[in-house]
């Protein structure tokens, strides 16, 4: 069926008002749930071919967060979708005030590929929740992913209520060029400001995922060891091709010799002593990656790691020391298992440089100084993160995940992706028994002047 036939079919089923039902909703996302529970094998080895991913980290990574975010909205829609009261002012007198989500209605859902089964079913779960039909885009370089994404939702669900598009560049033209309700994209910052180009041509809210350089702050009083294990387990998680990985150090340079020898150390204790031949340690994605990596290692710089496998796209934890702000490495994202080091001084003076650069989508700040925690998280802006910790802040539905500035724009998770996913009546019912005269010309400015100060102080 041709793109617009499907959006065609599913603006016609969402006119009729199913979708609107909680208990239809709530149906459904139970349906998605034990599809995601009975294909837990099928997904993994999907990840693993397109990711090497081991099955304990697909599970650990996509598809446990996955069916946690679900079950968390199955557990709290019926509150989530209820109208809620709110304080009617004196001169509106008498009615009831209340705010009322409803869905946006056919919404687009564009994945990327490091976390294709997860960043899919996620911002799902919370479309069906909120009462969308849903047209789902996963990514092309992940085609085995992508591929069972197509069939097991096309297995579980109608084409008219939720259906998988794949495909490459085409697809994705043709997508946006449809005339949807909310466009939710997760992805690179290039592509999304052609998505959000194309998005302002028909005014289409959108939320855009997207990512950028997450520094990673070591201050002079933080707990070394426990820093370098945790950053290790952030940074190479999914051969560090994680939209939240740390995506560099800045070490005060009092303990940056400490730090290197702990965190060598803990590359060595969680990936082996060669991890390319770990089954537990993934790939890059596909060549193109691959090679862009390879141009960012500079020879000179890496004090430990810098294997490569050409032939399965392995690169093995890597460290670069003496890195500058000027370096090749420095100038994008990285999203690959090479650490670059920086070192400073002064606090203060990182805090002003990283106020000059792009807004990340994470910071990560090792310290145990309250003082310096409440300067960095108050005076840097970036999307969240973790105070003496790594990736953690987004696998939890009781907060929203998101970006600014660069890194993106709206939030979803729990509650957040339920209203990500919708949009929020604000409704007064007038009652009839009453009618305030005041408003009314002619203005008797004598007579009323003083009662409308009085209901409008």
């Amino acid at each position: 069926m041709e793109i617009n036939q499907i959006l065609s079919s599913q603006k016609q089923f969402f006119r009729t008002g199913v979708t609107l039902s909680v208990n239809f909703r709530i149906q459904n996302l139970k349906k998605l749930y034990s599809l995601v529970k009975e294909n837990q094998s099928l997904i993994t080895e999907s990840l693993f071919l397109d990711l090497g991913k081991s099955d304990y980290e697909g599970f650990m990574c996509e598809v446990g967060l996955a069916l946690t975010e679900i079950n968390y909205m199955i557990k709290h829609l019926r509150g989530f979708a209820s109208e809620k009261t709110v304080k009617t002012p004196l001169a509106q007198f008498a009615s009831r005030s209340y705010t009322k989500p409803v869905p946006y209605g056919n919404v687009l859902i564009m994945s990327p590929w490091n976390y294709p089964f997860l960043l899919t079913i996620e911002p799902l779960a919370n479309a069906i929740a909120a009462g969308n039909t849903a047209i789902i885009k996963p990514s092309a370089y992940s085609p085995s992913t992508s591929q069972l994404l197509s069939k097991l939702l096309g297995d579980c669900f109608n084409n008219e209520y939720v259906a998988v598009v794949t495909g490459g560049r085409k697809e994705n033209s043709t997508l946006l060029e449809q005339p949807f309700d909310f466009i939710f994209f997760t992805g690179s910052q290039s592509v999304g400001k052609e998505v959000l180009r194309q998005a302002a041509e028909r005014l289409t809210p959108t939320i855009l995922e997207l990512g950028g350089k997450s520094p990673c702050i070591l201050d002079s009083s933080c707990n070394i060891s426990l820093a370098a294990k945790r950053i290790v387990f952030g940074k190479f998680l999914n051969c560090g091709q994680t939209c939240v990985a740390p995506d560099y150090v800045l070490c005060h340079k009092s303990i940056k010799n400490d730090f290197i020898n702990e965190v060598t150390k803990e590359i060595t204790l969680q990936y082996g002593s060669n991890p390319l031949e770990n089954s537990d340690y993934g790939k890059i994605v596909n060549n193109k990656h691959f090679e862009r990596l390879c141009s960012l290692m500079s020879k000179e710089k890496i004090i430990f790691g810098g294997d490569r496998d050409y032939i399965n796209h392995k690169i093995s934890p890597t460290i670069m020391d003496n890195v500058t702000w000027q370096d090749p490495i420095m100038q994008e994202e990285i999203f690959g298992p090479i650490l670059p080091i920086l070192t400073y001084d002064n606090l203060d003076e990182v805090i002003s440089i990283l106020q000059e650069k792009p807004k990340p989508l994470a910071l990560y700040f090792f310290s145990n100084s309250k003082s310096n925690i409440k300067t960095v998280t108050e005076k840097i802006s970036y999307g969240g993160g973790c105070i003496n910790d790594t990736i953690i802040h987004l696998a939890t539905s009781e907060m929203g995940f998101g970006g600014v500035g660069e890194s993106g724009m709206g939030c979803y998770h729990g509650k957040a992706g339920f209203y990500a996913f919708s949009h929020t009546k604000s409704i007064v019912n007038k009652k009839n028994w009453i009618d305030l005269p005041m408003r009314y010309q002619p203005y008797n400015r004598k007579f009323f002047g003083k009662l409308l100060k009085f209901f409008l102080r």
